[in-house]
């Protein structure tokens, strides 16, 4: 009998041992916020911001007994509603449709554990350093289960989006239920990409002056051969604010002296060189769009200041970058194209038959690469 009194204490000690295990549970139903792919082409209107997307999770938090059930949410902070998403973005939580223990409750805002909620109402910003805690009449209550759903929406500063590499964005905030002891990570991210514009050249960018006599060279001047025609096309997935420039593969072996529009030929058996292009785009042979016409304009940068939109023809540069503008006599820079068709004339110049080496054949070697760049 007394064997049977001393286990019956430890029984019990034991089955309230086990009870003091059982533990409160925070749960999201996503613990990764994914905003998608960007692409700056999207955006044909610029603006401070762009909305980067919408996305809704749910939070449960469940407890084995009745107790305070606020959570904070830890996240640096941009401004008074919204948190900070890389440097150059925000995002902001709305808080909503809160149950407790099975009944819809109104949430409030808290400034600190403990104190009294700042706002309350059926859906809430969840604001920078605050709790959210389930009221009932305007008073904090205590409960076993909660659970709410959280808006998440994202945005990006304008200036964001112009990219020339694949950028992501990865940023993380910490739900904390600071009296059930738990707590759950939440991470965002973004990615950035360049707008997706694609250029072709007719004959692939090959342009061919055939064979050419001694004869035909002048002997102490350059020698202008026939312009040559060079289809060239744009296509970007949208509207897309683009400039043109050119860069010479064969840097420095161009005649004629300085001229950051003339290309080199390359240099013949005596490293001599040979002579020098231009590629001259005519705004008035090429369209785009809908716009009725097209005039271009052309800038020492591409942040500006850009020269007045003419409808004068202008050879493409290797330090300046060009692109065209739907309105004559605009200083704002390029309208954003999504089709570009324009027809540009390649002029070639021989340097004097007298300055080349012609025991040999020699071979007009011209090589230049077109650089689309986004603005």
């Amino acid at each position: 009998m007394g064997f049977n009194t001393a286990l019956l204490p430890l029984a019990l000690l034991l089955s309230a041992s086990a009870w003091g295990n059982e533990e409160c549970q925070l749960n999201l139903s996503e613990s990764r916020l994914d905003f998608g792919l960007m692409n700056r082409a999207v955006a044909v209107q610029p603006a401070p911001e762009r909305l980067l997307g919408e996305r809704r999770i749910s939070l449960t938090l469940n407890c084995p007994q009745a107790q305070d059930l606020s959570v904070f949410y830890r996240a640096m902070g941009a401004d008074a509603q919204r948190y900070r998403f890389t440097e150059r973005g925000t995002y902001r939580l709305r808080v909503s449709d809160a149950v407790l223990d099975g009944q819809a409750v109104e949430l409030g805002l808290l400034a600190g554990s403990g104190q009294p909620p700042v706002a309350s109402a059926a859906q809430l910003v969840w604001r920078p350093e605050h709790g959210i805690v389930p009221l009932r009449g305007g008073v904090p209550v205590t409960g076993r289960s909660l659970s709410l759903q959280i808006d998440a929406s994202a945005w990006a500063d304008e200036a964001a989006a112009r990219v020339n590499d694949a950028v992501t964005w990865d940023s993380a905030g910490l739900f904390d239920a600071i009296h059930a002891g738990r707590s759950r990570e939440l991470r965002l991210q973004a990615r950035f990409a360049p707008a997706a514009c694609t250029p072709q050249l007719s004959n692939g960018g090959h342009v061919d002056f055939g064979k050419l006599s001694v004869l035909d060279l002048n002997p102490n001047l350059d020698t202008a051969l026939p312009a040559r025609s060079l289809a060239v096309n744009v296509a970007c997935d949208a509207p897309t604010a683009f400039t043109l420039r050119m860069q010479d593969n064969r840097q420095g072996s161009a005649t004629g002296g300085a001229d950051d529009t003339a290309y080199g030929l390359g240099l013949d058996a005596r490293q001599q060189k040979i002579g020098r292009y231009r590629l001259i785009f005519d705004p008035t042979r090429a369209t785009a769009d809908r716009f009725a016409a097209l005039y271009r304009t052309d800038a020492a940068a591409v942040s500006g200041p850009w020269s007045s939109a003419s409808a004068s023809p202008i050879a493409i540069s290797g330090t300046r970058v060009m692109s065209f503008s739907a309105m004559p006599g605009s200083t704002g820079g390029p309208d954003p194209i999504q089709t570009l068709s324009a027809t540009a004339n390649l002029e070639a110049f021989i340097a004097p038959l007298g300055s080349l080496d012609l025991g040999n054949e020699v071979r007009l070697d011209g090589a230049a690469t077109l650089e689309i760049n986004y603005l």
